[in-house]
């Protein structure tokens, strides 16, 4: 090719350019001087959108602690970097006032702003594809009828190149198709199935925590709540129906849970706590009927009892569960009500995955301010007392006792240092 006519090529790419910049810009400019919207909406419908913004879990992450609600700032730990929760009050600056619901159901299901930013997949938007309409306008009705908050939105903490949002627009390509046709996380066929599944994997966006993920960060869909221990200090578990069986779950306990954080297995902790405050204890009953039914599935496994012992528990982790743990927790690892969960049938002990029973021990808990007038005690962490053999001793003993696999200290050594178990 003649020099002339790589000059042309780049007076067109150079043109071309300056009309995407020009043209971005004014898509800009027309978001913030587009008109203020206002919406009428009845009690009753704004009681419908109150209570599917509770089923969708806003508020968890556009409501900061001790901040107004839905105005932002809730930092969300990625593997890419900080990113925050905005402004979704109807505040027209930083807000979404010049939202219309069309806009509003566009960025909800398809991740784009209305002045044609992509949002970061912090915002559960792959999830939300699947959103029935009327469910998206009547969240924006109850939103739009709510105080405006003049905040602005906190600076994102991502790193380059992962904050060119352009680019966002290829991981959607790639990875954000629509969800109807996911593999569903259990087998069934019922109304209250049916109605579970929306709940769970749309509304309640739970495989965004549950599910595992893969190399760029989507979901991996052939997988779905098969657990997750790369988002955050603790792992969100397996919750599908094996995984539940697995650790001694029904129905009655799965649902006494989702309405109130505990159960006899169980406390609900860190972003699982904010979930169960903030959303699934505000569901109706036959909601959390349905929920329980599509995480078990129409025909539920049979929950497995304690399984013997495989290897004897070592005296070690005794010592060390009489010397810290006992005065809490139980000589016999009973618990205390109001004070310390049980340990012979917990969960997290129980778990194939120890990842959350080590960060207890090392990390602590802090005060669980439960549903209700439900408290439990903060755990200190035990990192300065227990090496990282110790540590092992004493999950090793805990988990000996109701026939979980051992860890050994390698796993503690990369979770004390901010790692996850292998």
């Amino acid at each position: 090719m003649t020099r002339v006519g790589w000059r042309r090529i780049l007076a067109w790419a150079v043109l071309l350019l300056a009309i995407w910049l020009i043209a971005s810009w004014l898509l800009q400019w027309w978001a913030g001087r587009g008109p203020t919207q206002k919406v009428e909406a009845s009690a009753q419908q704004l009681a419908r959108g109150r209570y599917l913004t509770d089923a969708a879990d806003c508020a968890a992450c556009h409501t900061a602690p001790g901040g107004a609600p839905f105005a932002g700032g809730v930092a969300l730990a990625s593997p890419f970097g900080a990113i925050h929760g905005t402004n979704i009050t109807p505040d027209p600056e930083h807000g979404i006032g010049r939202y219309t619901a069309e806009d509003f159901h566009h960025a909800l299901s398809r991740g784009e702003a209305r002045d044609g930013h992509q949002l970061y997949p912090a915002m559960p938007y792959v999830s939300y594809r699947t959103i029935a309409r009327e469910d998206s306008d009547a969240i924006y009705a109850y939103l739009m009828n709510q105080p405006a908050v003049a905040q602005p939105n906190r600076k994102n903490g991502v790193s380059f190149p992962f904050n060119i949002r352009s680019g966002i627009a290829l991981w959607n390509l790639a990875f954000a198709g629509a969800g109807a046709d996911a593999t569903p996380a259990s087998q069934g066929a019922s109304p209250a199935w049916q109605r579970g599944r929306y709940l769970v994997d749309t509304l309640g966006h739970c495989g965004e925590c549950h599910s595992p993920r893969g190399w760029a960060g989507q979901l991996k869909r052939a997988q779905p709540l098969a657990g997750n221990n790369e988002l955050g200090r603790f792992a969100a578990p397996d919750i599908t129906p094996q995984g539940l069986a697995a650790r001694g779950w029904d129905a009655a306990q799965l649902r006494g849970y989702l309405a109130t954080g505990l159960n006899p297995r169980a406390v609900a902790s860190d972003e699982m706590l904010t979930v169960v405050r903030l959303s699934t204890s505000r569901l109706t009953p036959g909601d959390l009927d349905a929920m329980t039914v599509y995480l078990l599935g129409d025909k539920p496994l049979a929950a497995q009892a304690i399984a013997q012992a495989g290897t004897a528990a070592p005296e070690g982790g005794r010592r060390h569960y009489l010397d810290l743990c006992a005065g809490c927790h139980g000589r016999d690892r009973e618990g205390v009500p109001h004070v310390a969960p049980g340990l012979r049938d917990n969960s997290s002990v129980r778990d194939r995955d120890p990842h959350n029973l080590i960060v207890a021990v090392l990390d602590g808990l802090p005060e669980h301010d439960l549903v209700g007038m439900e408290r439990m005690q903060p755990m200190p962490g035990f990192a300065q007392d227990l090496d990282d053999a110790q540590v092992a001793e004493l999950a090793n003993w805990l988990r000996a006792q109701s026939g979980a696999a051992p860890v050994n200290a390698d796993a503690v050594a990369e979770l004390r240092k901010g790692k996850r178990a292998h």
